[in-house]
């Protein structure tokens, strides 16, 4: 007999995302500071063009109209890093372009030169269509010994 694991009513994966678009902030913070990037590190960063807060120039819009990424290694400019977005220049076919990216809207960031990678879903992406069941608390269930400890499992989703 298998049993499905209960709904969480805590949002553990918004939370777990939203800890690791950290990661993505204080690695740019750092960049920001040090005026450049260290040794080979080279940055993929891939976002919605279409999220919330995204400001990019319209032909870009155009050409990317859900997702983009873009690279920050050799000619980028004037980054600047706040709590909840970052900016930079960069240029696209010879035009110089500046575009403010709020972490909420990153989707992917990847560092090449040591293999590391994160990915992530959009916040306020069309994926989350907002119908939840109201919270509801579960009965409190002990076991045959009188106990009401409860085993977890955070097992990774595939």
């Amino acid at each position: 007999m298998t049993e499905t694991p209960p709904d969480s009513l805590i949002p553990y994966d918004e939370i777990v995302q939203e800890a690791l678009r950290a990661v993505v902030g204080r690695v740019l913070g750092q960049v920001e500071a040090e005026g450049g990037l260290p040794g080979g590190h080279h940055f993929y960063i891939t976002f919605k063009t279409r999220a919330p807060g995204v400001d990019i120039p319209k032909h870009l819009l155009e050409r990317f109209p859900d997702e983009m990424t873009i690279v920050l290694q050799n000619k980028f400019w004037d980054l600047k890093v706040n709590a909840d977005r970052f900016e930079v220049g960069l240029s696209f076919n010879q035009m110089p372009s500046k575009l403010l990216i709020p972490f909420a809207a990153v989707t992917g960031f990847v560092d090449p030169a040591v293999n590391f990678a994160l990915q992530f879903q959009a916040q306020g992406s069309d994926d989350d269509t907002g119908d939840h069941e109201p919270p509801q608390n579960d009965a409190i269930v002990t076991s045959e010994d009188g106990s009401n400890v409860v085993t977890v499992d955070f097992g990774r989703k595939k």
